[in-house]
């Protein structure tokens, strides 16, 4: 008698990498960066570059890594995991920054498409890279990057100071080409500072220029803002099947604003902190797990959960472990 093996075939998710600071109330950085790539179905992979004290309400304090220590944790990923993309946040300072400069020109296929987030200044305002860092960013890392992804302030910083303020999207689309002019490979500049009723980013590269619109969401929750949207466009160009040659397309900078557009909107009206009326809250990076878990969207996920307590209080005398958020 012959028995038929069916062989079944894992889908896996793409692998994105994020190398940026922590945030401890898990608003930025890191956090962010963690949440956003577990929303969007690939699996995160982080290495990081500094270490906060900050909340809501601003950063008290910003402390670089051991660039030796940065190096070694982003090795530690590369030799095991496949990267499709990989987002640069904050660096801390200059001996950070190229450290993370030299991994990625020594290895640099293996990084796959490279996001860059130029943090400088958090929602708070206060500063989170060190001014000897910039160079670095404008002379290395703007050059290695498949997209930059900065805001007006920021962008005026690669740019230098004798950029013309922005006040429309014309003004957008001179800057984001001007970046491409100095050496980005394509340039995202998010109008967001223009503080129009009418949200317009401009992304810019060899091939043409694009544009982008949505509804600004009026909220305070607007913490890590940037570092979702940079996280977002590094899983969505993964999902999308960008790559190198292909570059970073429109179409993956569309569903990582329409991402971030629907996480800052379903955060609206939270109010997490003890003093929701001053700092910046944050988005809700997980809102269709939170639609199911506040809403009862899902009743076969809701049973799920129940027949997994059943078997944890059962077994815990065999000192089985679950936790369930």
């Amino acid at each position: 008698m012959q028995h038929t093996v069916m062989q079944h075939t894992v889908q896996q998710p793409p692998v994105t990498f994020s190398i940026a600071g922590s945030d401890p109330s898990g608003g930025a950085g890191t956090q962010a960066d963690l949440k956003t790539f577990s929303a969007l179905g690939v699996y995160g992979a982080a290495a990081l570059a500094g270490l906060t004290v900050q909340n809501t309400q601003g950063v008290r304090q910003a402390i670089a890594v051991n660039p030796q220590l940065v190096r070694d944790q982003i090795d530690a990923v590369l030799d095991d995991l496949p990267i499709a993309a990989t987002k640069l946040g904050m660096l801390s300072n200059a001996a950070v920054a190229n450290a993370v400069a030299d991994v990625i020109e020594e290895r640099r296929e293996e990084f796959g498409l490279v996001v860059l987030d130029p943090v400088m200044v958090a929602t708070s305002g206060d500063r989170l890279l060190e001014e000897d860092a910039v160079a670095v960013i404008r002379t290395r890392l703007m050059r290695l990057a498949d997209i930059v992804t900065p805001n007006l302030p920021e962008t005026a910083v690669l740019l230098g100071d004798d950029v013309p303020t922005a006040h429309n999207a014309d003004d957008l689309e001179q800057q984001a080409r001007a970046l491409v002019s100095a050496g980005a490979r394509s340039a995202l500049v998010k109008g967001g500072h223009l503080n129009d009723d009418v949200l317009t980013d401009v992304l810019a590269s060899a091939e043409g220029v694009a544009r982008f619109a949505s509804p600004r969401i009026r909220t305070r929750n607007t913490h890590g803002t940037g570092c979702t949207l940079s996280s977002a466009i590094a899983a969505s160009a993964a999902l999308h099947g960008d790559t190198r040659a292909t570059g970073v397309s429109p179409a993956a900078v569309a569903n990582a604003r329409d991402y971030l557009h629907r996480a800052i909107e379903a955060g609206a009206d939270w109010r997490l902190s003890r003093h929701p009326e001053t700092g910046h809250g944050p988005v809700d990076h997980l809102f269709d797990l939170h639609s199911v878990n506040l809403h009862g969207a899902n009743q076969q996920q809701r049973a799920f959960n129940a027949k997994m307590r059943q078997q944890s209080s059962a077994s815990s005398a065999e000192s089985a472990s679950y936790r369930y958020w």
